[in-house]
């Protein structure tokens, strides 16, 4: 079995602030040490269910938070960003049995993260057939697109509804809840364990229940803070500018979007 992980950092146990999450910041190191962890969980996981090979693409930031150190002898890792479409799921195609997201969170527009976003800060949202679009679900096209499915997420306790609302068959961890600009998180042992479990519960269930399709049509609307940005994004091909903050784009073919949000955001 082929796993691929897609490891994010904005989710994991006890993240609250962006300090935390920027790699310059004092306080990163203690919960880039936490996303390792929980990586490793999910590496443990995988093996249990019987693994052979996991690939793990480091997708926070500029893409160089991870290491080996602490991880299986069976991982290839990808760090930073080669600049393809594919983003933070960069590498994935159909040789791979099933996809893990681990660190992931809640979507811009939501008020139940004090991190939430959607691939960049200043966009205030993304929509996509009109529903306020997360990076799972960008993430979970993209592995449709190539055939595989997403079987197991792990991060805040509204990313995790959202995702079962889309199927409830994929499984996930809630690590922690937001309320304002605070968090309830639970302990990082209780994380690693919960993580490592429903992995390998995951993998030795019926993968094929939580394949998403893609839908016929995408219909994406960006919203940006700035409304300069709206206006450099309008001349992109396809786009329109429909207000002075948000251009919409439409395409039939998925990756056509992946390629609008690599020169856009």
């Amino acid at each position: 079995m082929k796993i691929y992980i897609s490891a994010d950092i904005e989710g994991i146990s006890g993240i609250v602030n962006w300090d935390e999450a920027t790699r310059w910041k004092p306080d990163y190191p203690t919960f880039s040490d936490e996303m390792i962890k929980e990586v490793q969980a999910a590496c443990e996981g995988a093996n249990r269910a019987g693994a052979k090979e996991i690939w793990i693409k480091d997708a926070h930031e500029g893409g160089r938070n991870l290491s080996f150190l602490g991880l299986p002898i069976n991982t290839k890792l990808i760090r930073s960003f080669s600049g393809h479409p594919f983003c933070m799921m960069q590498e994935l195609d159909n040789t791979f049995d099933a996809a893990l997201m681990i660190g992931y969170h809640s979507y811009a527009g939501s008020d139940r993260n004090p991190l939430a976003h959607t691939l960049e800060p200043d966009l205030l949202y993304i929509r996509i057939n009109d529903e306020l679009a997360s990076e799972f679900l960008i993430n979970v096209y993209t592995a449709s697109y190539v055939g595989v499915p997403v079987v197991f997420v792990s991060g805040d306790a509204a990313l995790c509804e959202h995702v079962r609302q889309i199927n409830k068959n994929i499984n996930t961890v809630e690590l922690n809840k937001g309320i304002g600009n605070s968090i309830i998180s639970i302990h990082p042992q209780l994380a690693f364990n919960s993580i490592k479990e429903e992995v390998e519960a995951s993998l030795k269930g019926e993968l094929n229940k939580c394949r998403i399709p893609l839908p016929e049509w995408f219909k994406v609307e960006l919203s940006f803070a700035n409304h300069t940005k709206a206006y450099k994004a309008s001349f992109y091909p396809n786009m329109r500018k429909i207000s002075a903050t948000n251009v919409l784009f439409e395409t039939e073919d998925y990756f056509e979007v992946l390629r609008m949000l690599t020169f856009v955001v």
